[in-house]
C-alpha cells in the first residue's frame, strides 16, 4: 500500500509518533499520542490504526513493548510527507551567520567550519566534502604584492572556488616582477588542466619571464598541487564523538563497524561525489549502498555556482534524526557559503588577499643557481 491511501488520521498519528520517538528515543504508546494537543479519538482507535500502520510497514513493536517506533519507510513517508519547516532561533541564525565573516579564502577551509557549526548545532556527526572531480582548471591568476621578499598568489578555478598561497621569495623582487608572473600565469596556464601544463608551457613562461625564468619552476609545482587538491576530493568529519550519545549504537560491534567506515572515508565520499542533486538529500538506513549505515541517516546538500559543484555540507546520525532540524540547517549553511564565494569573486583585484594568512600554506622560492 502506498502512502497516498494512509487517511488523515493515520498520517497525524504516524508523524506524533515519529516525532516522539525523535525526541524520546523510547517507543510510543498510544496513550502518550491520545494526550498530544488535537488528536480527537480515542486511545483504542489509536491503537488499531498503529496497529494498521505496522502491518503497512510504516512502525515497528520492538521486543515485547506496547509501543512503535517507526520503521525506515515511516521515516521516508515522514520526511517526504509529514515534515514540517523548522523555524530557527534568532541564536541559531547568528551561528551561521559567522559563516559569512570567515575570513579564510580556502574552500575546504570554509566547507570544515560550515560542518563543524552543522555538528555542533544538531549534536550529529558533521562532514564536509571537496567532490572527486576531473579536468579543473585555473580560470585566472591574481597576485598581491607584500614587499620584495613575500607575495600571495590567488587562483581562481573552474569550479569557482578560490585558492592562494602565500609565496616566501630567497632573492628580493619588485612589484613589476611579480606582475610580470601573473601575466605569464594568465597567458600560458590559464585554463589548463594539470596535465595540460607541460614542458612546451613552462619553457614559454621561461621566456617571458626572462631572467626571472627561475621563479617558473616553483610556481607551477604550487599551481600542480593546487589543482591535484581540487581533483582528488576530500572528506572531512566533526563530531564523531556525539554518536556515541545516542542508544541507537548500544551494539558496539555495529559502532566499530560504522566509526572504521566513517574513518575510511571512501564509501561516504563515494555516495556524495556522484550524486546529481541539486537540493537536500536524505539516504535512511538501507537506502545507503554502505551496509554499516543501516542503522544511520545521511543527509547532505552540494553548494552549486555558475552550474558547479564546489563542496559538499551533509550530517550523519541516527535513524531518528530531527529531521526538519537538520533540513534547514543544511539549506541555510549551503546558502551562506555559496553567497560567501559570490560575494568575494565580486572583488576587484587586488581586495580579495587582506585575510592571506602568512601562516597558512606557504610556498618558499629559491633561484636555480642558488638552491
Amino acid at each position: 500500500m502506498s502512502g497516498q491511501d494512509l487517511s488523515e488520521r493515520k498520517k497525524q498519528i504516524l508523524k506524533a509518533i515519529v516525532e516522539s520517538h525523535i525526541e524520546l528515543g523510547e517507543p510510543v504508546g498510544s496513550k502518550s499520542i491520545q494526550q498530544l494537543p488535537g488528536m480527537r479519538c480515542s486511545s483504542a482507535t489509536i491503537r488499531n490504526e498503529m496497529a494498521e500502520l505496522e502491518e503497512m510497514g510504516y512502525l515497528e513493536q520492538p521486543h515485547t513493548s506496547a509501543g512503535r517506533v517507526p520503521s525506515q519507510l515511516g521515516y521516508r513517508f515522514y520526511v517526504d510527507q509529514l515534515k514540517e519547516h523548522y523555524d530557527m532561533t534568532t541564536g541559531e541564525i547568528a551561528q551561521i551567520n559567522r559563516i559569512l565573516k570567515n575570513k579564510t579564502e580556502e574552500l575546504d577551509q570554509i566547507l570544515l567550519a560550515a560542518s563543524k557549526i552543522a555538528a555542533a548545532m544538531t549534536n550529529y556527526t558533521g562532514l564536509a566534502v571537496k567532490p572527486k572531480r576531473r579536468l579543473v582548471t585555473v580560470d585566472k591568476f591574481d597576485t598581491a604584492y607584500v614587499d620584495e621578499y613575500n607575495f600571495v598568489l590567488i587562483m581562481i578555478t573552474s569550479i569557482g572556488a578560490i585558492a592562494s598561497r602565500h609565496i616566501r621569495l630567497s632573492e628580493p623582487r619588485q612589484r613589476e616582477t611579480v606582475q610580470t608572473l601573473c601575466s605569464a600565469l594568465n597567458q600560458y596556464a590559464a585554463g589548463l588542466t594539470a596535465e595540460a601544463i607541460n614542458l612546451p608551457v613552462i619553457m614559454n613562461m621561461e621566456s617571458a619571464m626572462g631572467a626571472d625564468a627561475s621563479l617558473v619552476s616553483p610556481i607551477i609545482k604550487t599551481v600542480y598541487a593546487v589543482l591535484n587538491e581540487y581533483d582528488g576530493g576530500e572528506l572531512q568529519l566533526s563530531g564523531i564523538n556525539h554518536l556515541l550519545q545516542y542508544s541507537d549504537y548500544d551494539d558496539p560491534d555495529e559502532l566499530v563497524d560504522l566509526l572504521g567506515t566513517l574513518e575510511q572515508k571512501d564509501e561516504i565520499l563515494k555516495i556524495v561525489s556522484e550524486s546529481d542533486a541539486e537540493d537536500v538529500s536524505v539516504l535512511i538506513g538501507s537506502e545507503s549502498s554502505v551496509r554499516v549505515m543501516n542503522n544511520s541517516t545521511l543527509v547532505f546538500k552540494p553548494i552549486i555556482r555558475n552550474g558547479k559543484t564546489l563542496g559538499v555540507i551533509g550530517l550523519i546520525g541516527p535513524l531518528r534524526m530531527d529531521y526538519a532540524k537538520v533540513f534547514e540547517i543544511i539549506d541555510r549553511l549551503c546558502g551562506s557559503v555559496a553567497q560567501m564565494m559570490d560575494d568575494y569573486t565580486k572583488l576587484p583585484p587586488g581586495k580579495n588577499t587582506s585575510s592571506a594568512d602568512p601562516a597558512g600554506d606557504n610556498t618558499t622560492v629559491k633561484d636555480k643557481d642558488n638552491e
